[in-house]
């Protein structure tokens, strides 16, 4: 990649109100479902910032582990107002961003490198690509870097995604997990959920 890093920002803020509770402490494979989804991050990225809920919990478990928090008092405008605030906390200089979702614990660092590489490469949007189908994360080049610090509500990139989506370059993976996240109880592993 070249000299300019993609930086890594995981969406953690969400209000888990499908879930019935804050799922992101869930452990899957005996780690909360938050930092799984973090590590994959970092372990591609090298670092990753993480987006959360102001007092969340697990703050201090993601800090111990090395990881940059950031502590969204936009949150409850949704996923724009998360991301927009990341987005300004971010180093400068980046040459572009993935945005992933903390709630997506199932996906390689693999997949997150593939996309990161893509952006490097001169691609201006890029996703995973499993079996056909679109999935996350989804890296944005810098020029986009105003547009995102302009995002309210609860859309996200997904505007912009739409808008530019001939220029979207899709990176085949064989990963599932760029498919599969976490909603409700029943997404859970059967050995998380105990069925």
């Amino acid at each position: 990649m070249g000299s300019d890093p993609i930086l890594g920002i995981l969406l953690a803020a969400g209000s888990s109100t499908r879930f019935g509770g804050h799922k992101l402490s869930h452990l899957i494979d005996g780690m909360p479902m938050a930092l799984r989804s973090a590590m994959a991050v970092k372990s591609a990225l090298g670092a990753v910032l993480v987006a959360m809920r102001p007092g969340d919990a697990l703050a201090p478990t993601l800090l111990a582990q090395g990881l940059d928090v950031i502590c969204c008092d936009r949150a409850p405008e949704g996923m724009g107002g998360t991301l927009a605030q990341a987005i300004a906390a971010a180093p400068s200089g980046a040459a572009g961003y993935v945005i992933a979702l903390a709630d997506m614990p199932f996906i390689r660092p693999a997949s997150i490198r593939a996309v990161a590489a893509a952006i490097a490469g001169g691609a201006v949007l890029a996703a995973p690509c499993y079996r056909g189908e679109r999935g996350h994360p989804v890296g944005l080049a810098a020029r986009y870097c105003e547009e995102l610090l302009a995002l309210q509500g609860d859309a996200g990139a997904r505007a912009i995604i739409k808008r530019d989506a001939a220029l979207m370059t899709l990176v085949d993976v064989d990963d599932a997990g760029v498919l599969r996240d976490i909603d409700t109880p029943a997404d859970l592993p059967p050995r998380v959920n105990g069925a």
